[in-house]
């Protein structure tokens, strides 16, 4: 469970140093708290988006709640001039601590970080990217801010009135209000609220892998949900994680994804060959690519790795199908997806500490006795290969490939 989940559930918020207090909202009282009703529960008719996973930034890995208008637009800068853009990131998203307090008539207001929302999702656009925004069906969000609870419609028309074109809804504070056989219809509330917003927004489901939410979270209007607890920069985090995914294939689709949490590639908690093989694993699951990094002062080896074209392009491949573990033998794995036009994506894991040589034969993908290959990290066309392949595999390191016939 995440930290500042873990909190809001002990009725306390996350303090996070820089952050003024005075943008918090006020404790809540949950058991004199007026029960929003919720709909019965249906069916939402799908929004269209996302027929690829999201690509984009969130500020919430790198910024936490210190977070300002400033520092979004010369993120919205660097994605432009780093060559994101052009390598398909799109979104830039504002998490946790936007949230100032509702006017009297309890329109959502934006604290004095972010003096003009509107204004600065035209300057976002103008980047050629798109603006994403945070909420809670709670009363709080995870940090202790003003949440969406009974003001539903309300927000989703604010929104739209700004231009925003993502919106993550973290589950928080209404587990204090809801239990998880609630979680459904809570989100379709929004879900419903969005599509009469009369703006197409991309609706992402944060709700930590619970309430197997893969399984109905489309029905709401949802276009990814949260499959896991938040992500650390470090090995042992993104390895749990990521290498768990493998079973979520089953409901992957187009406009339909699941969101093992952000990228910490460039964050400095991992190696290089670790941020491949977290770059090559969120590829193979078809997980949204988040970027999580300070993109205004990331190396050109980060920048290297978040924008990997062939890499990109298993990620954002037009079949929309979830990657599975194939072989597991001790540390080592293979996971193959498939791609379009009949090929595969297939990646050699080394999850030891030693270097270790992985391999797959041909017939195990039904490929026949020979394919051809392309190493995605090298750029380098293998030629047509008997049988199979062996990968020599570094320590957290990975060998991706695309195979075919």
């Amino acid at each position: 469970m995440p930290a500042a989940f873990a909190l809001l559930l002990a009725g306390q918020t996350k303090d996070i140093p820089g952050t003024p207090p005075d943008y918090r909202a006020p404790s809540v009282d949950y058991a004199a708290l007026p029960k929003v009703d919720l709909p019965a529960v249906k069916e939402v008719l799908a929004n269209g988006l996302a027929r690829t996973p999201p690509m984009g930034w969130s500020s919430w890995n790198r910024f936490g709640t210190r977070i300002d208008d400033k520092t979004v637009r010369e993120i919205a800068d660097a994605m432009d001039a780093s060559g994101m853009r052009q390598a398909g990131y799109q979104f830039v998203n504002i998490d946790d601590g936007w949230e100032g307090k509702r006017d009297d008539t309890g329109k959502i207001m934006p604290n004095a970080n972010f003096p003009d929302m509107k204004a600065l999702a035209t300057y976002v656009r103008a980047k050629g990217l798109k603006l994403g925004i945070y909420s809670s069906p709670g009363p709080r969000t995870c940090a202790g801010y003003e949440g969406s609870y009974g003001h539903e419609e309300q927000d989703a028309k604010t929104y739209a009135e700004w231009g925003i074109d993502y919106l993550k809804y973290d589950w928080c504070s209404a587990s204090r209000v809801w239990q998880d056989g609630e979680m459904r219809a809570a989100y379709q509330k929004m879900g419903e609220a969005l599509e009469k917003s009369g703006r197409k927004i991309v609706y992402s489901l944060c709700q930590y892998g619970r309430a197997n939410a893969g399984e109905w979270g489309a029905f709401t209007g949802g276009n990814l949900w949260r499959t896991t607890g938040d992500i650390g920069d470090r090995w042992q985090s993104m390895a749990e994680i990521g290498f768990s995914q493998s079973a979520l294939a089953k409901f992957t689709r187009p406009g339909w994804w699941p969101d093992s949490d952000m990228l910490e590639i460039g964050n400095g908690g991992m190696t290089t060959i670790e941020y491949r093989t977290h770059m090559s694993l969120w590829a193979m699951i078809a997980a949204p690519l988040i970027a999580g990094n300070d993109l205004r002062t990331m190396t050109p080896e980060t920048d290297a790795i978040l924008t990997n074209k062939d890499v990109i392009a298993v990620d954002q491949d037009k079949l929309g199908k979830g990657g599975e573990r194939i072989a597991l033998h001790g540390d080592t794995e293979v996971w193959a997806k498939p791609i379009e036009h009949g090929d595969y994506a297939v990646a050699f894991f080394n999850r030891g500490e030693k270097q270790a040589e992985v391999s797959l034969k041909w017939a195990d993908l039904h490929l026949g006795e020979k394919a051809k290959a392309r190493d995605l990290w090298t750029h380098e066309n293998l030629g047509s290969i008997p049988y199979g392949f062996v990968a020599r595999v570094a320590p957290h390191g990975v060998v991706m490939l695309k195979v075919w016939k």
